[in-house]
């Protein structure tokens, strides 16, 4: 029987690689000259540090071009609320989305059975795993994800036959 997983996952190696090159466009840039502004990555915890709500929103849109550049999706970048930090200088701290959620895994089966696929989805931790009786059929499964809406970037692996 066909099988493949779906998965949401992150490549921290590439997402550091957009981080740095936005960290040097920064540096370089006329308008961020000599003012406090950062990004750091902790786990998937991102900490940016900006002088005023404008920065905060050009250093946004900057490290989102960059994770574009890299071809990472920048949707795995969950924006938290802004708050205000020491020496007049505003902290916002993002968190980074891996892997498919309960919620959004049962709307994701809720979509595919109103399709009327003959196939059979499963939830197996964070990712689940599509099985069916004919390849095409997986095929349609792929090409309506692919189609959805879901908020999140997701890959499909190990496919079997």
């Amino acid at each position: 029987m066909p099988s493949f997983d779906i998965i949401s996952k992150i490549n921290y190696q590439e997402f550091d690689n957009a981080l740095a090159n936005c960290l040097r466009e920064i540096a370089n840039r006329y308008d961020f000259k000599g003012l406090n502004i950062s990004i750091e990555r902790k786990n998937k915890i991102i900490t940016t540090l900006a002088p005023d709500e404008l920065k905060l929103k050009q250093v946004n849109e900057l490290l989102q071009v960059h994770l574009i550049r890299r071809k990472v999706d920048p949707r795995v970048i969950i924006v938290k609320n802004s708050e205000d930090a020491a020496g007049a200088t505003i902290r916002q701290i993002s968190e980074l989305a891996e892997g498919i959620s309960q919620e959004n895994a049962k709307k994701i089966i809720a979509d595919l059975k109103k399709l009327k696929l003959k196939i059979q989805i499963k939830i197996q931790g964070e990712e689940l795993r599509a099985q069916g009786k004919k390849r095409d059929d997986l095929q349609d499964v792929i090409s309506a994800l692919k189609a959805m809406d879901i908020g999140l970037p997701i890959e499909f692996i190990n496919f079997r036959d």
